[in-house]
This record gives C-alpha cells, structure tokens and sequence, in this order.
C-alpha cells in the first residue's frame, strides 16, 4: 500500500515538532526514518497512525486521506520500542487481541495466531507469559502481534533498541527476511546509521537534532544493503 506524506506539519504549543514533510513511500517499500532523538521521527509515525492530529497538509494511505480517519480504521500495525506486550496475557493472548477486537471467529483467530508465531519461531511458547521470555522473545512476541493482522502498514518506532548488540544484528536480518516475504509496506524508526543502511530499501533523514526549535527536514536516499552488511 503506497503512504504519502504531502506538505504535513505538526505543532505541539509553539513549538514545531515536523514541518512540511513530503515523503512518498511505494507499495511493499521498506522505509526507514533515520535521525537523532528529538528530530520528529516517532511523530510522524504517530501522524500516521492517527495517534496525533496534523496541523497542516496531508496523509494518504493507497487512495485515501487519512487526516481524518479513526486510527481503528487506518489498518496499521505499530511495533513500540517498549513491546507494549499485556504481562497478564499469555504468548497466544497477546498475538490474539487485535483479532478479538476485530470480532475474528475462533477458528480463524488461532489458524492466523499460530502460523504467525511459526513465522517467528513462537509455536512453543504460546502458553507463556511475557515475564517467562527473553528480551529477543518479547520483541517476536510484539511483531507477531502486528503481522497477525495482515495490516496495509507496519510501522516500527525503534523495536530492536532493548536488545543487546548481538541479538540485535541477528534480528535485523530475520525482520528484513520477514518483510520481504510479507510484502508489507513498512516504515522504520531509529537513530542507528548501520541499521538503517542494512534494512531499508530506501532512508529519509531527518535533520537538524534540535528540531524543537528549528524546522526539521527530510530527505531520502537509496541504500546499498549489501555494502553495509558487507
């Protein structure tokens, strides 16, 4: 699904959090938002999300402006840096819920639940609770949970930033393996140079730390994934 961002500012009081922002991402197109904290990046994935109101220009999800729309209705998925996972759930529970909320049939809900846990090598934990996984787990946990959906968009504010280095490496190329075969537009936060080279397709920096009181900017750049990882 193509997302476009055109002209898009956004003010918290007087100061400017992201200011006219065009940005059009492609169909099945992993996107990754690269700059330091404070720059803008997580606002504009909560822009589009409909987790924060646009104060000027628009957002299109595929043919649609979203400005507007509900973000239940938006069918995007967001993976949190936190993993936002619900400790009283169990590991199927968790990947469930946005199915239950949507009203799925029982059948169906554990047919999708259980093959989205097989993608990420789930299957025999579903009977857990967060507190009885890792860290690398919990994050596989909350990508479940968003790819369980099959949403138009994914969108990642930083969900590798709470793992160590080594599991963090090998994550980046299973999520990168997980995209690729999912199709998914896909839209990637971080301040890390080396992460973004070897996961997106294309990166848009965002410049200018101090964003809070300066514009901030946006462009993008194709990346070289295969030079990076080499």
């Amino acid at each position: 699904m193509r997302v476009r961002f055109e002209q898009v500012t956004k003010r918290f009081g007087g100061q400017v959090a992201v200011r006219e922002i065009d940005l059009d991402v492609g169909p099945g197109e992993f996107l990754v938002l690269l700059g330091p904290s404070g720059c803008g990046k997580t606002t504009l994935l909560r822009l589009l999300a409909g987790l924060e109101q646009v104060d000027e220009g628009r957002i299109w999800i595929g043919d649609r402006v979203v400005n507007d729309v509900a973000p239940a209705a938006r069918d995007v998925a967001m993976v949190f840096q936190n993993y936002a996972l619900y400790p009283h759930f169990t590991v199927f529970d968790n990947i469930a819920f946005p199915l239950r909320v949507r009203g799925t049939p029982a059948g169906e809900l554990s047919r999708r639940v259980r093959d989205a846990a097989a993608r990420l090598d789930l299957g025999t934990l579903l009977d857990h609770k967060p507190a009885e996984l890792s860290g690398g787990q919990q994050q596989r946990v909350a990508l479940a949970r968003a790819i369980v959906r099959s949403p138009h968009v994914y969108l990642m504010d930083e969900p590798l930033s709470n793992l160590d280095a080594q599991l963090r490496v090998r994550t980046r190329a299973e999520l990168k393996r997980l995209q690729q075969e999912l199709g998914t537009t896909t839209i990637y936060v971080t301040h890390d140079q080396s992460e973004a080279m070897t996961l997106g397709d294309r990166v848009a920096v965002m410049r200018d730390a101090s964003c809070w009181s300066s514009p901030s900017r946006m462009t993008a750049t194709r990346s070289e994934s295969e030079s990076a990882s080499s």
